[in-house]
């Protein structure tokens, strides 16, 4: 297989090169890419080192897969020109993932819908992962029917940028600036651009994602995402209204048999999900989960992960994997779009 990561000098561009270094992808030709001013810069994958190269070059070496992690803007203007030379992308902006040309995927719950046609693939939302990890199941058995969601999100999902800024504050340094105000020391109740509707952006994709996921518009859900001064992993507060009755032990059962998710729920020994233990992991970990006893057939719930890894590189490569054991790469089959609907 030959395999591009686009983006490659970024900080999901470098949890990639750890995650595909420890998948089971059998690479014969890695092509590192980065813009222009990193072009010919070094990095290390498996030992040896391999020279960024530019955009155009890499199109023209029709890579199998490329993995994109270049922001939005490039993936608008580069996958399609990818998918045209037969190169399967996966694309973890949020260019092409409420296009209803494109795949969303999970893989553990939607993979199988994958094939050799789908030239790009959208990776989800870091905080849509692990929600809808954590969904499923339940969805599954007991039917939800409203979500109210609040995020504490790592630093990290902004990208190196945030986490200098949090550094640096952390030892009175100047430093530039990622957010509107400080953040070490304080919570900021704002993830992504405003809308007009008081919501975020962020916000409002994992509404929208959640809905395309699991494959039902009906689902009612509000969410607020918050930067919290932490680096490494987003947690979220979760409540979950379904429609049908369940015992406690039948819901945490049915979680604990979802592949890729680790429920830690024992109050008497403090176990708990957090992002301090869950950073580095590719696990999706959920706790604190117990009755809202303020309303009928719903509970609330802790749900942390990695955001760099599940959040982002690993949902990826697991893509990748999911392609290359199912025989869906064909770089005969080719794809050609030109907007984001």
């Amino acid at each position: 297989m030959r395999l591009a990561l686009v983006g490659a000098t970024g900080m999901v561009g470098s949890e990639m090169i750890k995650v595909l270094e420890e998948s089971n992808l059998s690479i014969s030709e890695f092509i590192p890419v980065a813009s222009e001013k990193s072009t010919g810069k070094q990095l290390q994958f498996k030992g040896k080192a391999h020279s960024c190269v530019g955009l155009n070059q890499a199109v023209s070496l029709r890579p199998d897969i490329a993995l994109f992690s270049a922001g939005g803007s490039v993936s608008l203007e580069w996958a399609p020109k990818f998918a045209a030379q037969g190169t399967t992308v996966i694309d973890n902006s949020s260019a092409w993932r409420m296009n209803p040309e494109i795949a969303l995927i999970v893989p553990e719950i939607n993979a199988q819908s994958l094939t050799s046609s789908n030239k790009i693939i959208a990776n989800p939302n870091c905080s849509t992962i692990q929600l809808v990890m954590a969904l499923k199941p339940l969805h599954d058995e007991f039917n939800i029917k409203r979500l109210i969601i609040s995020t504490y999100q790592s630093v990290s999902g902004t990208g190196y940028k945030a986490v200098n800024q949090m550094s640096a504050e952390r030892v009175n340094a100047d430093t530039e600036m990622a957010y509107p105000h400080r953040i070490d020391k304080n919570c900021i109740p704002q993830c992504d651009d405003f809308l007009d509707t008081g919501y975020t952006k962020e916000e409002m994709k994992m509404v929208h994602e959640t809905k395309k996921i699991l494959n039902d518009d009906s689902l009612r859900i509000t969410a607020t995402a918050v930067r919290v001064p932490v680096d490494g992993g987003h947690s979220e507060s979760v409540n979950i209204e379904f429609t049908k009755p369940f015992e406690l032990n039948e819901l945490v059962s049915c979680m604990e048999k979802m592949p890729g998710l680790v429920i830690q729920n024992d109050h008497s020994t403090n176990s708990y999900p957090m992002p301090l233990y869950a950073k580095g992991k590719n696990e999706v970990f959920v706790g604190r989960i117990r009755r809202d006893e303020s309303a009928d057939n719903a509970i609330n719930m802790w749900i942390v992960a990695d955001n760099l890894r599940k959040g982002a590189a690993t949902n990826a490569v697991q893509i990748a994997e999911y392609l290359a054991d199912n025989n869906l790469i064909d770089k005969n089959i080719t794809f050609n779009i030109t907007s984001n609907a």
